[in-house]
């Protein structure tokens, strides 16, 4: 026990240089952390949990979410679909950016058309919206390409930001993280949200203070937010402890039984909207980050993708790594309401060393190969972790795994570039419907539309493009559900990726500390209550 807390006072200091923590904290502030940090300030840049939950603090939508995640009015008070393809909305009235400067029609259609270009990571459902236009100052409307079943949810995820302001500072492109671009949003802001961005310290810290001009209503009371990214997790349970913050958005899981008991700290639980799995290179003939016998790349075969899932100890993964805090799936979808529920494709291949040694001989890669397998270590749960425990596993097959894990700034443009064989990946967020990684993870590549932007493994399947294409665009709910059912299969079938879990997503914080717990993991600001 002494030995514990000489490490827990040492971590309280390292603490105290990374918070400033002699300084005590200013009433009603909500100091809080996680293992990472936002990626950008330039809210169609990235297209990540955390970036975008950040960036959701300042930058509103024209709809919102509830604490259920329902669709509501945001920025738009009300809408009508005119037609199959035609929506039309009304604007609320005297909104204002946080530089003071009106919110107008003009801005929507300048942001919708923004969130379009090619350096965006959004355009796949900024491109699924279709093109808006003005009807007057507070009146918009947006014509479809084509039917879109989940329209509402797609707009969902369009930040609205000012256009005489973007066009100030030189920002009516998003910038290119992949390639290192940086502008004047990478650090800036102009919302119209509850809080306003105070100041940007990337990896060190970033302040928000309360909009009191915000159009909404404040359910809490927290006047300041300080982020704080900590890395490591034994640093962050500290600071937690100590009382050097109020909440920790992702404890390690084998620390959560301990925050549990742990006084003056409570722990909210719930399984998050999200799936984690591997994806392999199916594009490239040779294995650029690895070596092959035969110099050929083994997950072009498909008896080499089997084998790599069956070798797979998910009860392990679960038990021992996750310490319960997960949901092993055979499924490939966020939610398992993306499938409707259906049972048989939640199901997963059997773990069978003996049938994957077996695969693997008769694919020709008896003696095994060795391959890199690119894996983030501040995105998801246990990221790094679960990479090392599937090197251990794939060894049985006699293939040599290096892990290489990197934090999520430099990963995930490694993963845009195609600079891969081998990736670990998570994908979810509010929407539950397949759309939402049918469409952008899944698809092959097709630029236009965005179709396949996050398909880093490249994988090609006709059958699955023309059944999952025809779902994204087809009204009748009974024909989209058998669609969306087909597409899946096939893809499953095919084993173009390896499914892990759905992660659990349990919160710590201060007593007293009052949050609301979403399934897309996303903490709102003004909702929440700290002690004074």
């Amino acid at each position: 026990m002494a030995h514990k807390l000489m490490r827990l006072a040492l971590c309280v200091g390292v603490i105290g240089g990374i918070i400033g923590g002699s300084s005590p904290a200013l009433a009603q502030t909500l100091r809080w952390a996680s293992q990472g940090d936002a990626q950008t300030m330039d809210p169609h840049s990235q297209n990540e949990s955390l970036t975008n939950g950040m960036n959701s603090q300042v930058y509103e939508r024209l709809t919102a979410r509830d604490k259920q995640l329902n669709i509501v009015p945001g920025l738009a008070s009300e809408w009508t679909q005119v037609s199959p393809l035609v929506w039309r909305f009304k604007l609320r009235p005297n909104v204002k950016f946080h530089d003071g400067s009106p919110f107008t029609a003009d801005d929507v259609v300048f942001s919708l058309q923004r969130a379009k270009a090619p350096t965006s990571q959004v355009a796949v459902y900024a491109n699924a919206v279709g093109t808006a236009r003005k009807i007057d100052e507070l009146t918009v409307e947006i014509t479809q390409p084509r039917f879109n079943p989940i329209f509402l949810q797609h707009l969902d995820l369009l930040f609205i930001m000012s256009k005489s302001w973007s066009e100030q500072h030189k920002v009516t492109r998003p910038l290119s993280f992949k390639d290192n671009e940086e502008s004047f949003a990478s650090f800036n802001t102009n919302g119209t949200g509850p809080f306003m961005l105070a100041r940007r310290q990337p990896g060190i810290r970033t302040v928000y203070k309360r909009n009191p001009n915000w159009w909404g209503r404040f359910e809490g009371n927290v006047q300041e937010v300080q982020f704080t990214p900590i890395s490591n997790d034994a640093t962050r349970l500290a600071a937690l402890v100590s009382g050097e913050i109020d909440l920790l958005l992702d404890p390690a899981p084998r620390d959560v039984p301990r925050l549990r008991a742990t006084p003056g700290v409570q722990v909210i639980e719930g399984l998050e909207n999200r799936i984690i799995f591997v994806g392999m290179d199916q594009a490239r003939d040779t294995l650029v980050y690895g070596r092959a016998p035969n110099g050929k790349n083994p997950f072009q075969d498909l008896r080499v993708r089997r084998a790599m899932y069956q070798a797979i100890d998910i009860d392990a993964i679960h038990k021992r790594l996750m310490n319960g805090l997960s949901q092993p799936t055979g499924g490939l979808t966020p939610s398992p309401l993306g499938a409707f529920n259906d049972a048989s494709l939640e199901t997963r291949l059997p773990f069978d060393i003996a049938a994957a040694r077996k695969l693997m001989a008769e694919a020709g890669y008896g003696d095994g190969f060795e391959v890199t397998l690119d894996c983030s270590n501040n995105r998801y749960v246990n990221d790094e972790a679960i990479c090392l425990a599937l090197a251990s596993m794939w060894a049985q097959l006699k293939v040599k795994v290096k892990v290489n894990a990197m934090p999520r700034v430099l990963y995930f443009p490694k993963l845009e570039r195609y600079e891969t064989s081998l990736y670990l990946m998570g994908w979810g967020g509010a929407i539950t419907d397949a759309e939402t990684i049918l469409t952008p993870v899944y698809r092959s590549e097709d630029k236009p539309s965005g179709a396949g932007y996050y398909n880093y493994g490249r994988s090609r399947d006709a059958k699955f493009d023309q059944l999952a294409a025809a779902s994204s665009m087809e009204s009748d709910p009974a024909k989209r559900e058998q669609l969306i059912k087909a597409a899946l299969q096939e893809y499953r079938d095919q084993i173009h990726v390896l499914p892990l879990h759905r992660q659990a997503a349990p919160w710590a914080t201060r007593q007293g500390v009052k949050v609301v717990h979403r399934a897309d993991n996303w903490l709102d600001y003004a909702w929440t209550t700290v002690p004074k």
